[in-house]
């Protein structure tokens, strides 16, 4: 009989990609993942595999340049974010059909905060998408959710890695995954599969856009003080000491870490570096573990 594993994905960004790394290495193996919580990132990886889709969300990841990623950013005129995020969606939508939560083959859990009454909120029922995108709301950058009397934002904010949110069955063990993780960063050995001239042609408009938006606030020009940057920053140290916390007080079997410093917060055409080396942190955790 399998061993059924309780999956919990942490957020991070374009870092989250290599949960996609971690669930194929754990089936790989052998595991059976019984149930998933995530937040933010954790969410969104987390509800595609309990959809049945990862395959198809993998293959499309993988496709993505610089460009790409590029024209899925939706710019918004509203003061509550930067991006509206809803040509992702749309785009997710083509090949991924939304599902009901409590009609999946997994219990399944996403985590998002309610600003409005401070409060976390656990989402494990209704629409997966809604979830999914209510969980993805990064303050400041993605536009919140307003549904009812609530505002949805981030679960990072208070949950980053919501190993206490996970439903648990009898004989199953807990693996939770940070991919905020204060370790050095080894880059995997990959193949460049996506076109070179295609990526030097896109690669300065993308860079422009990202100089626009990362432009000093101060005028001291040796310190990287763009806009990006301090939220990436800032929301960086808080994020790793509440997890440090959280992992402290409900400490998973099998703790799988990714360095916080394998990509950026909005490198999602990454895809296949950081897919594989989600595989190698998994591996490389269960070595150092016998359950």
């Amino acid at each position: 009989m399998k061993q059924k594993v309780a999956l919990v994905l942490g957020s991070g960004g374009a870092r989250g990609l290599a949960h996609i790394g971690v669930i194929r290495e754990l089936l790989k193996q052998g595991f059976d993942i019984s149930s998933i919580s995530g937040t933010s990132m954790g969410a969104f990886i987390g509800g595609i595999y309990a959809a049945g889709k990862l395959d198809e969300f993998e293959s499309w990841s993988k496709s993505l340049g610089k460009m790409d990623v590029f024209r899925l950013v939706d710019i918004s005129f509203s003061i509550k974010g930067i991006i509206k995020a809803n040509r992702v969606f749309d785009e997710i939508h083509k090949f991924i059909p939304d599902q009901k939560i409590e009609e999946l083959s997994i219990k399944y859990t996403a985590v998002a905060t309610d600003l409005k009454h401070k409060k976390e909120v656990i989402i494990n029922e209704g629409s997966l998408f809604e979830a999914i995108r209510a969980s993805i709301s990064m303050p400041l950058v993605i536009t919140p959710v307003i549904k009812n009397d609530t505002l949805f934002v981030d679960g990072g904010v208070l949950n980053p890695v919501p190993v206490n949110r996970i439903y648990r069955q009898k004989g199953d063990i807990l693996i939770a995954v940070n991919v905020n993780s204060q370790i050095p960063y080894q880059k995997p050995l990959v193949e460049n599969t996506k076109s070179q001239h295609l990526e030097n042609i896109t690669t300065s408009k993308f860079v422009n856009f990202q100089k626009k938006l990362s432009r000093p606030f101060l005028t001291n020009k040796t310190e990287n003080t763009g806009y990006f940057n301090i939220i990436s920053k800032t929301s960086g140290l808080m994020i790793s000491q509440i997890t440090k916390l959280t992992l402290e007080i409900n400490p998973p079997d099998i703790l799988i870490e990714v360095s916080r410093n394998s990509c950026g917060t909005f490198e999602f055409y990454k895809a296949v570096e950081l897919i594989e080396y989600g595989k190698e942190a998994t591996i490389k955790a269960l070595a150092h573990n016998t359950i």
